[in-house]
């Protein structure tokens, strides 16, 4: 891998691990949210009218898609204003991409490789490490239904892909999200919630996407999603840092294990 696409893969994942813990932190979760969803589909409309191209047969996989992140959102706000970050945050970005295999397979895709089926192990040791014998089972069921969000909306946009530019589709899935969620949350938990820290939510869940773009366009696909789960890791350590939680050595060795598991996922 060029040391470019993996410094573009490597930002994607702090990117993204910033975008969670600020989300995190704030004290209304589902407001900020909110703020951040319209923030993401504004830095999107430049690149998408610059790269347009959407076909009638992506109609389908946008609303599917744009119902899939929906729940995906509204359910992340409803876990980081209950649980830890370092509890939600492993839990749904490592199992999503097993999820996601499991339907592939279910559908007659794929088949799973020998390294596959060792990542799917070590994604689920990884989970149980993280959440520990007396961890919140509910923060765990949490995590588990986020990542069956994120598994669905990632199979449909592999389909869906096909018949779009990649940043007029994100930008066309995300439009009903970032009209209806705003919506749930009222206008004045909205603009209470307006914040430079909302701001940046928003412009870095979209800086992350585009950053990845960027590295695919230097590095196979196996190679940059490997490197992007480096996220799981930084998130953790992020969260004892500066959220303060209580971030058990094992619940550390378990995020880097799921990290470990999908990019074992990523190469099979």
């Amino acid at each position: 891998m060029a040391a470019d696409a993996l410094g573009l893969a490597l930002a994607a994942a702090g990117l993204h691990a910033l975008w969670n813990l600020l989300l995190a932190r704030e004290r209304d979760t589902e407001a900020a949210t909110a703020v951040a969803l319209v923030v993401l589909v504004l830095a999107l409309v430049l690149p998408a009218a610059l790269t347009w191209r959407v076909e009638g047969a992506a109609v389908p996989f946008v609303i599917g898609s744009a119902a899939l992140e929906l729940s995906y959102v509204a359910l992340l706000a409803a876990a980081y204003r209950r649980f830890e970050l370092s509890l939600v945050y492993p839990v749904a970005r490592g199992l999503a991409p097993v999820l996601a295999l499991v339907l592939v397979v279910a559908a007659g895709g794929a088949r799973p490789s020998a390294v596959g089926i060792v990542g799917v192990l070590a994604v689920g040791a990884g989970v149980l490490l993280v959440r520990g014998f007396r961890g919140s089972l509910r923060g765990l069921v949490f995590g588990v239904v986020i990542a069956a969000a994120i598994a669905g909306y990632t199979v449909v946009d592999r389909y869906g892909i096909h018949h779009a530019s990649a940043a007029p589709y994100l930008l066309l899935v995300m439009l009903g999200p970032a009209l209806a969620y705003p919506f749930t949350v009222g206008k004045r938990r909205v603009v209470a919630a307006l914040s430079p820290a909302t701001v940046v939510v928003g412009g870095a869940s979209a800086g992350a996407y585009l950053l990845v773009l960027l590295a695919l366009r230097l590095a196979s696909a196996p190679a940059v999603a490997a490197v992007r789960e480096s996220s799981v890791v930084i998130a953790t350590a992020l969260a004892a840092v500066v959220l303060r939680e209580r971030v058990t050595p094992g619940r550390l060795a378990g995020a880097a294990m799921v990290a470990c598991g999908v990019a074992l996922l990523a190469v099979s």
